[in-house]
């Protein structure tokens, strides 16, 4: 299995999905060998945290400076700010050796089927696939649509997603929503695509500490967005809705958790719309800070422009709190007890966030119902699809049934 980030060195849902799907399968008796793309004391704290009871993964990694959601931009200045290492010129170099030394790895290992997360990964599953001859299944978490809000395409990042997906011989992907914007935008065939939604383990999000009681006690309401501030996640949205919510009852606090490139800009836009003191930018999240936070929150909103499937949200209703999430999302295929709006429909937004900060009842009522369907959506359903999915590709190449330990 191919990825480039995991917990608890991952800045996103991407290692979130990685680890949750891994440690299911894991626990369905299958060996995963997971690859990582640099050196991070990964092993150690991932045997501390969770998985000190099973042998049944192990990692390899491999130096380099790939990091998740990071841009061509973004590489060359931190590549530029390491003088301890020799990394590519580019972010695509990078990706290319990650590649050569996939293969490498792959004459050595055992294995039955490849496994690749996101397009950085690509590549390096192609090469393995190449070197060994086994089939390769990539998982679509996000397509560059997505990433880019519909705002233009990175033609190199596309080509890399397109190629993958032509080559390989199956394609995972995380919604419906994902599914229909592969067939629409890279030109395969709705055949090729399995959709296996994401999930969530409740055990993980217990006895966790609310480090915001004391704005509770005062009667504060909260409201939470939590996710990389980016277009692609629609802050700005969340700010204009919020405008809205404050002309009719200044007694909500807008949360803001994570990080990303429109911080400053999504920072102005509150001051702007004088509303710089009920906007609090408490940074990136991550952990039990960010369930505390959940925990705290009257709602949770995601007003993503475009939403391959969503984590967050199941998260929030796991920790106890309720959701507005936006129609343009993967995760509202699973979510029938969550309000739901355009993302670009800011008076939608606001008029169900007072719905809920001003109804109690309301609130209790859509969180229980919520809370009773997310106790479907688990990881150990979604591993069990993957499991049926390699070995029905497996069995489309003439491969032998898949080993298990």
């Amino acid at each position: 299995m191919f990825g480039w980030e995991f917990p608890p060195h991952n800045s996103g849902g991407l290692g979130t999905a990685c680890f949750g799907l891994s440690r299911a399968l894991a626990a369905r008796k299958v060996e995963v060998v997971f690859v990582l793309p640099k050196k991070v004391d990964v092993s150690a704290s991932f045997m501390d945290m969770v998985f000190a009871d099973t042998s049944h993964i192990k990692f390899h990694t491999i130096e380099s400076d790939l990091k998740p959601y990071v841009t061509s931009e973004g590489y060359i200045r931190e590549r530029d700010a390491i003088t301890a290492a020799i990394y590519g010129k580019t972010l695509l170099d990078e990706v290319r050796r990650y590649a050569l030394a996939a293969g490498e790895i792959a004459k050595k290992e055992h294995f039955d089927v490849i496994h690749a997360h996101d397009w950085l990964s690509f590549l390096a599953g192609l090469e393995a696939k190449r070197v060994s001859g086994k089939p390769l299944i990539v998982h679509m978490h996000a397509t560059e649509f997505d990433r880019t809000g519909g705002q233009g395409t990175n033609q190199e990042v596309y080509n890399i997603e397109r190629l993958g997906m032509e080559r390989a011989d199956g394609i995972i992907a995380v919604s419906n929503f994902t599914k229909q914007k592969i067939m629409q935008n890279y030109g395969i065939p709705a055949d090729k695509i399995e959709v296996v939604h994401n999930g969530i383990d409740e055990a993980d999000y217990v006895n966790i500490p609310n480090h915001l009681s004391g704005l509770k006690r005062a009667g504060q309401k909260i409201v939470l967005f939590a996710g990389r501030i980016t277009i692609q996640k629609g802050p700005e949205y969340f700010i204009r809705a919020a405008k809205r919510v404050l002309d009719i009852d200044p007694n909500v606090l807008f949360l803001v958790s994570g990080s990303g490139d429109m911080e400053r800009q999504m920072m102005m836009e509150a001051a702007h719309a004088g509303i710089a003191d009920k906007v609090l930018f408490v940074g990136f999240l991550r952990g039990d800070d960010l369930t505390a936070a959940y925990r705290a929150a009257d709602l949770f909103v995601m007003p993503s422009v475009s939403e391959p499937f969503g984590l967050t949200p199941l998260e929030s209703i796991i920790a106890g709190a309720p959701v507005l999430i936006s129609k343009q999302s993967g995760v509202s295929e699973v979510l029938t007890h969550a309000l739901k709006a355009d993302f670009w429909d800011i008076d939608d937004m606001a008029n169900k966030i007072l719905s809920v900060v001003q109804h109690q009842v309301l609130k209790d009522t859509l969180w229980q119902n919520s809370r009773n369907e997310v106790r479907q959506v688990s990881w150990d359903a979604a591993s069990k699809k993957c499991i049926d999915y390699y070995e029905k590709i497996m069995c489309n190449c003439g491969s032998s049934e898949m080993s298990y330990i």
